[in-house]
């Protein structure tokens, strides 16, 4: 069974369906690009079709690149190829001479944010639990599918660097807000209802980028406002990673000189600072530890066997100083119920009263409440 299902319907929207076999979700792989391709070039090719709407038959719309294939890689010249088919696919797709719709039924992560901006515009389920951002920096990375050129060209240099270098993964009100989402809808059928009716209200979509009056949002690379960010974009980044983390350098590179050339331009130069990366040993480490790994751990391969699973309800504390302090604040905040025991009960109330002070310091910054505080306090005994 195809991975990519396509049905055309009496108006002439044609509907690509993804849902890999035998995955929990969709990514980016050979199984999925070869009838993302095949597909594209029947739309091409086929005058009755008035507009596309690209969604996904899984819970989630596309959680990104296979973290498999790209952790194989290791000649630079193939990752550099592996970039620029993406890139090659999606740029088909927004210059198709259709309106594109991305229906973003679930979560849209690293590439599969990037399919979503290649479309002239994007509709997304209003669900709370939903993500959407470029995180690929988390795992030595950058966004390879044109996410470099195509967020800042979108949204800004300004607003899409922090999103980049940080990784932040945005809920759906917030990429609403930051205007990669254009448009909420309550449920799966106003999703594709709302996506049907952009596209017969928008025969022939240009893409901003590919406008000959494009102006950047804020200004490219050379505005003067920008300038001053690059101007200190890199100490600030330096300070953080202590130049262990080559990913981040590489983003703000593509960005700055995507931000003097051309759309096209800055799309390979994006191919050659993502091989760089891909072929690294830092990139290895960190996609071997905080994938690999770290989701075995999560999913409980550490565990020995016979043992079932128990959940801790009340946490005995022997000494209530830096330490046991810091275990009681951390043990209620997940809501376990602690009871802090030292020589004195000035020290173990000196220790109770660490938690209230990072409370109070919560309260300020809005983000806890005094009725919060004090349920929180009452788990510490």
């Amino acid at each position: 069974m195809s991975a990519v299902q396509m049905t055309v319907d009496a108006d002439g929207i044609a509907t690509l369906t993804m849902d890999l076999v035998d995955r929990p979700m969709n990514v980016l792989n050979e199984a999925l690009m070869a009838p993302f391709a095949e597909f594209i070039a029947k739309i091409e090719a086929d005058a009755g079709i008035r507009g596309v709407i690209l969604t996904s038959a899984k819970r989630e719309f596309l959680a990104g690149a296979d973290i498999d294939m790209v952790f194989g890689i290791t000649d630079p010249k193939l990752a550099f190829e592996v970039a620029e088919r993406l890139k090659q696919m999606l740029r088909r797709l927004e210059l198709c001479g259709r309106p594109v719709v991305a229906a973003l039924n679930g979560t849209a992560l690293g590439g599969g944010l990037e399919v979503a901006l290649a479309c002239h515009w994007r509709v997304a389920i209003n669900d709370p639990k939903a993500k959407f951002g470029l995180p690929e920096v988390k795992l030595g990375l950058l966004p390879g599918g044109g996410g470099t050129q195509r967020l800042p060209r979108m949204i800004g240099i300004q607003a899409s660097l922090p999103l980049m270098l940080e990784g932040k993964e945005l809920n759906v009100e917030a990429a609403k807000q930051q205007g990669i989402i254009n448009e909420l809808a309550a449920d799966k059928a106003e999703m594709l209802a709302k996506a049907k009716s952009w596209c017969l209200a928008n025969p022939k979509p240009v893409q901003p980028w590919d406008d000959k009056k494009f102006k950047w949002p804020g200004g490219d690379a050379r505005h003067p406002a920008v300038v001053q960010v690059f101007a200190i974009a890199p100490s600030m980044a330096g300070a953080k990673t202590q130049g262990n983390y080559p990913a981040a350098t590489n983003i703000m590179s593509c960005v700055y000189e995507g931000g003097i050339v051309d759309f096209e331009s800055g799309c390979r130069i994006e191919s050659r600072y993502f091989a760089n990366l891909v072929v690294s040993q830092v990139s290895k480490n960190m996609i071997g530890t905080l994938w690999f790994q770290l989701n075995s751990i999560n999913k409980g391969k550490s565990r020995p066997e016979g043992f079932p699973k128990s959940k801790v309800q009340k946490l005995g504390i022997l000494g209530a100083g830096m330490m046991g302090a810091g275990i009681a604040y951390v043990s209620a905040k997940v809501g376990i119920e602690c009871v802090l025991l030292d020589s004195t009960i000035e020290a173990a109330e000196k220790g109770k009263a660490y938690s209230a002070g990072l409370l109070d310091k919560a309260i300020k910054k809005g983000r806890e409440t005094p009725a919060g505080k004090g349920v929180f306090l009452d788990k510490i005994k």
